[in-house]
């Protein structure tokens, strides 16, 4: 029989925090998505979230992203680091106390990148939790860079070089809304919700966006599935769902049909 292939999950910071104040942790949503993960069973699992209202603010405030340029950034790549941390240790609370094995691993501390791709990551602890059976949780992170002094590694990038690292038998990303769609949703209520979609369709629909709309929701979506191409190009299924609705990630993990957008290879 043959092993189980690892599942990356990865958690918008849309949905488990309040992106219109800052610091503000959706802790209903939060202990939800444990429950939703503890019952489904599920073996090898990694799970990936993202910084919303914690993290956005302060690496924009400090423009960690654009690299080490002045010496007041010193401190605000500390915070934007420490305030992550303390996101995650709320998510990772929440799944313990839901009894699962979850295990806090910190980007920063196995990741380098250049010019704000990763060039290094030592993933032999996290192959060893998986092993025995821990569920290891990363999130986007401030992180050193060779070219830069430091910069930001999102989370979705992170759940790419997971997936092609582990050879991930899929990767599902919950989000606010209920996956990808022809324009903003929550603008255009008529806006069209795609199912299915292959590589070469998905291609075709970038070159159609607005680019310099990329900060709503149609173009932030596109910019995380950009982000996952090279995992989807290795035939790694991609299912995008709304984790804000109760029991979409929990039948997204089970397999059970589920709206949302499913994005494969051919």
């Amino acid at each position: 029989m043959s092993k189980p292939k690892t599942t990356i999950l990865k958690i918008g910071g849309s949905v488990i925090t309040d992106k219109s104040g800052e610091l503000i942790a959706q802790m209903p949503v939060i202990n939800r998505l444990a429950d939703e993960i503890r019952k489904t069973e599920i073996q090898k699992l990694v799970i990936v979230h993202g910084g919303g209202s914690f993290g956005h603010t302060l690496a924009e405030r400090y423009a960690i992203k654009d690299g080490f340029k002045k010496d007041f950034q010193i401190i605000g790549f500390s915070e934007t680091h420490h305030v992550m941390t303390v996101l995650n240790g709320l998510f990772v609370d929440a799944l313990i106390w839901h009894s699962i094995p979850a295990v806090s691993v910190t980007p920063s501390s196995c990741v380098t990148t250049r010019n704000g791709r990763v060039q290094r990551f030592e993933d032999a602890i996290l192959k060893k939790l998986l092993e025995i059976g821990f569920i290891p949780v990363l999130y986007g992170d401030a992180v050193l860079d060779t070219e830069r002094g430091f910069t930001i590694l999102s989370g979705d990038q992170i759940v790419t070089t997971l997936a092609t690292l582990f050879n991930a038998g899929r990767i599902i990303i919950g989000v606010d809304v209920d996956g990808l769609y022809e324009a903003d949703p929550k603008v255009k209520k008529t806006a069209k919700l795609f199912e299915h979609l292959t590589l070469k369709e998905l291609k075709k629909l970038q070159s159609k966006i607005d680019k310099p709309k990329a900060h709503d929701v149609t173009g932030g979506m596109f910019g995380k599935v950009a982000e996952l191409i090279p995992a989807i190009k290795q035939g790694i299924p991609t299912l995008i769902v709304n984790a804000t609705e109760p029991d979409y990630i929990y039948k997204a993990l089970k397999g059970k049909k589920v709206k949302g957008t499913l994005i494969e290879k051919d």
